[in-house]
This record gives C-alpha cells, sequence and structure tokens, in this order.
C-alpha cells in the first residue's frame, strides 16, 4: 500500500489484497493450527529459514499477519506483532528486551495491571523497576542508572490522562541510549503515532479502539524490524502468547471503520468534557481537549484529536462518585474502553484496585476519580442521561 495515501485510505486497504485464490475480497480466516508441507525437504527448508511459507500458527498465520501488516502502516513502522491480550503486549515487550540485572524506568501513572506487572512480577526475574513523573521529561535522565535500558509510559496516562511530550522523551532516552515504549491505547494510531516523534516501541491494547466493538482480546506491538524481529524469536514464539486468527480477523473489520469511530468519539467526548466542566456538582474534568486542562497545548501539538477519554471529580468525593455511577442508565458500568458503548468507572475500586492508596495518590489518582469511555451514542442522549443521574445527588 503506498505511503501517500491518507489514513483512512489505509484503514480500508493497507495489508489486504483480493485473495489471490478466490479473488475474496474480505481477506480469509485462516483458522487452522498447522500447514501442510508439500514434501520432507519443503518442511525442513521453512523450519530452517531457507523458504518462507507457514508452519504453524503460533509462528506465524496469513490472518494474523494481514493484521501485523495493516496496524505497522497505520503506526508508520516497519514491523508488528499480534498478541493474546494487551497485557501480552507489554510483558512480551518487557521480557524481550529485559534481562537479570537490568534495570528499567516508568512513568509513576500507569494502567493497574501494568503497575501490577512491575511491581510484582518483573522484580522476580532479577529485573529493577524505579518511577518518575514523566510530565517533566528532565525526571528522566536524573533516574538513569548505568544498567538502565528503557523507559515505558502511557499518553494519555490512564486515568488522569496526563500527557508526557513524546518528543522530548525520544531525545532524552536517545542521549542516555535508552528503549522508548508507549502505550498507545488510549487513542490509537488515528489521533497519535508516537514513532513519528522518535518513541521506539508502541504497545496496543487492541481491545480497546482498534477493535471498537467490545468483542476481542488482543494485543499489538509495533517498531522497526529489528526490534520487533527481537522480540518475536527471544521469548514470544517460545512463551506463545499470539492472537487466535478469527481475533485477528475480526480486528481487520474493525479498523476499517477507525477513523470514522475516533472522530465521533472524539466529538462526543469533547461535548460530555464541557457539560461536566460547567455543572455546579463536578469538582474538576481532565480531558486534554479542554483549553482548561494543564497540558491543553502540548495535546494540540502531538495529537490529532483528544480522543473519547476522559476523567473527573465529583464534589461530595467518592460518595457522589458512586451514586453518579449507580444511577446512569446509557453509560454502562465496565471497566474497559474504545467501544461503541458508553462506559464508566471508578479506578480506585477497579482497574486500579490493584494499586495501593498511597502508589495511586503519588500517580494523581484519587479515590473521587471517576473515568468514562465515552462511545458513539447521540451526544444529546449521553449529556441526558448524566442529567438525570446528577439530578440524584
Amino acid at each position: 500500500m503506498k505511503k501517500k495515501h491518507k489514513f483512512a485510505t489505509l484503514a480500508v486497504h493497507a495489508g489486504q489484497e483480493p485473495c489471490l485464490l478466490t479473488g475474496a475480497l474480505v481477506p480469509p480466516l485462516y483458522q487452522t493450527a498447522s500447514f501442510a508441507f508439500e514434501s520432507a525437504n519443503q518442511g525442513a527448508a521453512r523450519f530452517a529459514g531457507e523458504e518462507k511459507g507457514y508452519i504453524y500458527s503460533r509462528l506465524g498465520n496469513p490472518t494474523i499477519n494481514a493484521l501485523e501488516e495493516k496496524v505497522a502502516i497505520l503506526e508508520g513502522g516497519e514491523s508488528a506483532l499480534a498478541t493474546a491480550s494487551g497485557m501480552a503486549a507489554i510483558s512480551t515487550v518487557l521480557f524481550g528486551l529485559l534481562k537479570k540485572g537490568d534495570h528499567m524506568l516508568a512513568d509513576n501513572t500507569l494502567y493497574g495491571c501494568t503497575l501490577s506487572l512491575l511491581n510484582h512480577v518483573i522484580p522476580k526475574y532479577g529485573i529493577e523497576v524505579s518511577y518518575v513523573d514523566a510530565s517533566d521529561p528532565d525526571n528522566i535522565s536524573g533516574a538513569v542508572r548505568e544498567n538502565t535500558k528503557l523507559f515505558y509510559f502511557e499518553s494519555p496516562a490512564n486515568p488522569t490522562m496526563k500527557i508526557v511530550d513524546m518528543h522530548a522523551v525520544a531525545q532524552i532516552a536517545r542521549s542516555n541510549k535508552l528503549i522508548t515504549i508507549i502505550d498507545g491505547s488510549f487513542t490509537s494510531p488515528y489521533l497519535q503515532r508516537p514513532l513519528e516523534q522518535g518513541i521506539d516501541l508502541v504497545v496496543h491494547s487492541a481491545t480497546k479502539y482498534i477493535c471498537g466493538h467490545g468483542d476481542v482480546i488482543g494485543g499489538i506491538i509495533v517498531g522497526n524490524k529489528k526490534n520487533i524481529g527481537d522480540i518475536k524469536s527471544g521469548v514470544f514464539t517460545d512463551i506463545g502468547g499470539i492472537m487466535s486468527p478469527f481475533d485477528a480477523w475480526l480486528l481487520l473489520r474493525g479498523l476499517k471503520t477507525l477513523p470514522l469511530r475516533m472522530e465521533k468519539h472524539c466529538s462526543n467526548a469533547m461535548k460530555v468534557a464541557q457539560y461536566l466542566e460547567a455543572h455546579p456538582k463536578v469538582n474538576e474534568v481532565y480531558y486534554p481537549g479542554l483549553s482548561s486542562f494543564p497540558q491543553h497545548e502540548l495535546a494540540k501539538k502531538q495529537m490529532d484529536g483528544f480522543g473519547g477519554m476522559l476523567s473527573f471529580e465529583m464534589k461530595g468525593g467518592i460518595q457522589a462518585g458512586e451514586r453518579l455511577i449507580n444511577n446512569v442508565g446509557l453509560f454502562r458500568v465496565a471497566v474497559s474502553l474504545g467501544e461503541a458503548d458508553s462506559l464508566i468507572q471508578h479506578p480506585a475500586t477497579m482497574t486500579h484496585s490493584f494499586v495501593s492508596g498511597e502508589e495511586r495518590m503519588k500517580a494523581g489518582i484519587s479515590d473521587g476519580l471517576v473515568r468514562m469511555s465515552v462511545g458513539i451514542e447521540d451526544a444529546e442522549d449521553l449529556l441526558a442521561d448524566l442529567e438525570q443521574a446528577l439530578m440524584k445527588i
């Protein structure tokens, strides 16, 4: 697919051509574990890497490869690797790049399960983890050690929406010989492409905006051929956290409408954020699209839209937040994001319940914080639902 094509065209066409055998326009679903060889010699040649072709779906599958090619093109990367979940993508990257005795840095505001991985699993293998507040990228330089190998972060961060200056982080990391990894699940490649800012690797929970329909668990890693090749050959195929061909097929379907969905997510989220900011029962709203957001100008600089995610604090704290959550109707109480449906949840007792209260407060996650994933419904209906729920507080 030609690089000159615009994003919406690439979302439809990249990584997929009509089937050479049948002419099928939709990429075929290769729901198979094994691939037959024409001869013993061909099997040996494929295992030796002397002949291109498929062997076993843990090692490669045409449907999965089509998804990897499409996402790599959309992100502006050279290569991609599809995994069984977003957490599989994160753990595969870290275990693929780190070894015993290494040290890694991470931003102090991260998804709860990522923090659990960094705090309770990674250290078991002799890898040290330190945290910095990357809203000031200079904090990274001050925390680098001789054995520091990489820096991991999110932008916008889950759930506070903190923005990290990707270009500044990339420059600092390069000067310190660090690999940079960003979780881009909150934005999808439609709204920001970190590789263009100098970041080395992007991970996604493909469950979220890449899927868009809430019916797939999956992850994606995107970067240059060397990093992806090292990760794939180093741990991925042996640990085996692969995506199923059917899930890859569903994600290929979902990606065709990514630009349309993201435009609606962004439009609706802005209207909801403006409504909440003006409401007397809401104390503060965290949404990069609001001019009151502390990093609004940085968000404008490095994002093509402000996304469908926002967080806010109710006046009355956690009790008011719980009452709101318990009284919404269209907003579903669920912990995922990026779906067509609007979702609402309470991070302190849900997505970040794995994190200690002290650690949550350091990351700016108060007990009263409420997180929303604004869907693609009619905005007026969403505002009416919030209004009736707020009236009950």
